[in-house]
């Protein structure tokens, strides 16, 4: 070993705070397949893994976690992925959360991809390391290796009663080549994975000991709140400070600007000793804002525009089949309705922060970051700094949703700490969370078919409402490549001609991913008006789901969506609604079941969800997922919109923007599927289905078509 690659080693072992000797092992993702090396060959060649299994002389385990704790789980199913194949009890081992970097590959904990993106080669890891522990055990004892057994982080001769902890082979285990082909366990064998264990980290967050963004503190630490354009894009024409600089605690007040996409927002921001000062003295600010040169959007007219395009544009293809032909005629029966849903602020329980510290050569941030590569890649690139020397920090996250994976708040507080000179948290009210944005895009659809001779022969779906990418990439000319998002696959095997198109609308509203994406409007689009043709055929909803699907695999949910639901039993004076959605590699089947109240307005009797998400970790977890999935849903389908009128979103806080409540949840049952296909996503493809089930559930009770959300349960 060279002596640079000694010290970058023995660098690596210091900052994981490991001492001096450890059997560490990561994983390349070459071009051929993934491989797992020791650090000694990675610094050596200067090649970068994206996973760590770290164990010391004392028998410690410490995982390097590259994804962002938020509540889905990562910071549990990844150790219990990693105990299984390790051979060690869940608690022997460590969980730390990786800083920022390219090096460990994609890092963004979104699009449902933490387990499913990395479970084999998680799997992998941890068998390797168990391996070349057996190895070094074996050659010690000088015996075959098929004659030492790990277990409970121990390797044992079972012969002569011989046992060496982890902690004594380590040494003995870095020494050897990693091996290239190690064999799994089979499914059967498993003996944590796929039990329903206790979180690690729920003592931590009962306890006080988890630290979120809003923990952290730093020496000499400042606080900062910003007084933003409630019109988004607006400039700042002149403040005055007086009263706030009068408030104690109050230090600076400054003029600032933060990034979004390629634009500037401007603000204003109060700097003091403590945050309760730095929000007093925001409060006593006087701004003055120029508002000129963009347009004020109001919702109505949003949708108006959107109906509009709807009915006189064809917009750019997405994905078709066949010969679609919508034209009504002799035997062919025409169905044409259009939905529309709303923009959704993000609005997690804790708002957004950030800490960064900005220095002449160095640039750390701490926080609930999401996407922790890419604020480091931003950034390098906003203050023209190398990569390496931007470092960011990830605490555990009070929810996230696709907000915190967003690049402008820690832009925001670089921005204010170089201007400062010092550390500094920007810290975000309530108000400022659910009005500034970036939203989920409010999006409408017209669903057209035909049915000729009692069989659905021509399917067409348009979609209008802001691209993301249109933000990000500027891309134009082409349709949002999340069109279909959510559409049953299936589908396009039974039905012969099929298109979908979507239709370019702008505003200067900036737009982002909230949680399901795209699924979570089209599921609401498509699965409504797929119920809207079952009915026109006289067919049975989930009868007809079950012959549009002719895939084993669908069927088997639809077919035990329908057993766990008693599907229309005893369906005197209720009504029950299906729908099916995919996303992010996993099918997710909802019945709802409702009624009608005494007082009027329907209630939800039930939910039922079967979720088929293929290889899974741990069920109590998926439970939980699905069930928030449908929380979230149901807020957004029957409760909360953001809206906005005059180019200034309307509601700030929870006493506009309604959530549920503990007395608005529904008994909720959730099942999950067993198979032997890959893993699939967990914690956004709960969602979609639900709006569209219930939504058709009211049409069974009602006769009422629900079109647009949110709807109020109590007037319909």
């Amino acid at each position: 070993m060279s002596k640079e690659s000694e010290l970058s080693r023995r660098k690596f072992l210091q900052l994981a705070g490991l001492g001096g000797a450890a059997l560490c092992l990561g994983i390349f993702p070459s071009l051929s397949a993934a491989k797992v090396i020791l650090p000694e060959t990675a610094f050596a060649g200067s090649v970068e893994m994206n996973s760590w299994i770290i164990i010391n002389t004392s028998g410690k385990i410490t995982l390097v976690d590259h994804r962002a704790e938020m509540g889905q789980g990562s910071y549990h199913s990844v150790p219990q992925i990693i105990a299984e194949e390790l051979e060690v009890d869940l608690s022997q081992i460590e969980v730390i959360f990786a800083q920022g970097s390219t090096k460990y590959g994609s890092q963004i904990t979104g699009g449902s991809s933490t387990i499913r993106a990395s479970y084999k080669n998680l799997l992998k890891l941890s068998a390797t390391a168990r391996e070349m522990l057996r190895q070094a055990a074996a050659n010690s004892w000088k015996v075959p290796v098929n004659e030492c057994v790990a277990r409970s982080g121990n390797i044992v001769h079972e012969k002569s009663g011989r046992k060496m902890h982890y902690g004594e082979l380590v040494l003995a285990a870095s020494q050897l080549p990693a091996p290239e082909k190690v064999t799994l366990k089979q499914r059967s064998e498993y003996k944590i994975i796929g039990k329903p264990l206790k979180r690690i980290d729920t003592p931590l967050k009962t306890n006080g000991a988890a630290v979120f963004g809003l923990d952290k503190r730093l020496p000499g630490m400042m606080f900062a709140s910003v007084e933003r354009n409630p019109r988004l894009r607006g400039k700042v024409t002149s403040f005055d400070d007086t009263a706030a600089r009068k408030i104690k605690g109050v230090r600076d007040v400054i003029k600032i600007s933060m990034k979004v996409y390629d634009t500037q927002r401007e603000g204003v921001a109060v700097i003091a000793d403590n945050s309760w000062a730095a929000l007093q003295g925001r409060k006593a600010l006087k701004v003055v804002w120029d508002d000129s040169g963009f347009e004020h959007i109001s919702t109505k007219k949003v949708y108006e525009k959107h109906h509009e395009l709807l009915m006189s544009e064809e917009g750019l293809p997405a994905k078709e089949q066949g010969a679609v032909n919508v034209e009504a005629g002799a035997n062919r029966k025409k169905i044409d309705s259009v939905y529309h849903t709303p923009y959704q602020s993000h609005l997690a329980m804790e708002p957004i922060n950030c800490i960064a510290h900005y220095k002449k050569d160095k640039i750390e941030i701490w926080g609930p970051i999401q996407a922790p590569d890419w604020i480091q890649k931003d950034i390098a690139k906003e203050f023209s700094m190398d990569p390496k020397n931007v470092v960011v920090n990830m605490t555990f996250l009070g929810g996230g949703f696709g907000r915190k994976a967003f690049t402008d708040y820690p832009n925001e507080a670089v921005a204010i700490s170089k201007k400062i000179n010092a550390p500094v948290q920007v810290i975000w009210s309530r108000e400022d969370d659910a009005v500034q944005g970036p939203f989920r895009p409010g999006v409408s659809y017209r669903g057209e078919s035909i049915i000729e001779n009692g069989k659905l022969t021509d399917l067409k779906f348009r979609m209008v409402g802001q691209n993301i990418k249109h933000w990000s990439d500027k891309k134009r000319g082409i349709a949002n490549e999340n069109t279909t998002e959510g559409f049953m696959e299936p589908y396009f095997k039974s039905i012969k001609n099929i298109k979908f198109s979507d239709i370019p609308f702008e505003t200067p509203v900036p737009v982002l991913w909230w949680r399901s994406v795209y699924a979570s409007t089209n599921g609401f689009a498509y699965e409504s008006f797929m119920d809207e043709i079952a009915h026109q055929m006289n067919m049975d909803p989930l009868e007809f789901r079950r012959i549009h699907m002719d895939n084993e695999r669908t069927r088997k949910l639809i077919d035990r969506l329908k057993e766990v639901s008693g599907w229309k039993n005893n369906a005197q004076d209720k009504g029950y609604g299906i729908a099916i959605t995919e996303c992010f590699d996993s099918t997710v089947g909802q019945v709802v079941k409702v009624s009608k109240r005494k007082e009027g307005g329907v209630k939800i009797d039930k939910v039922w969800a079967v979720i088929d998400c293929g290889w899974y970790v741990n069920p109590d977890i998926i439970e939980a997922q699905v069930e928030g999935s449908i929380l979230m849903a149901l807020g957004a389908a029957t409760m909360d919109a953001q809206t906005f009128t005059d180019g200034i979103a309307d509601k700030a806080n929870f006493h506009s923007y309604k959530l549920p409540r503990i007395y608005d949840i529904p008994p909720l049952e959730v099942h999950i599927m067993e198979n032997k296909e890959d893993a699939g996503g967990v914690g956004e493809p709960g969602l979609p289905p639900f709006a569209p089930a219930l939504a058709n559930a009211v049409f069974d009770l009602t006769g009422k078509r629900i079109r647009t959300l949110p709807f109020d349960l109590l007037k319909v």
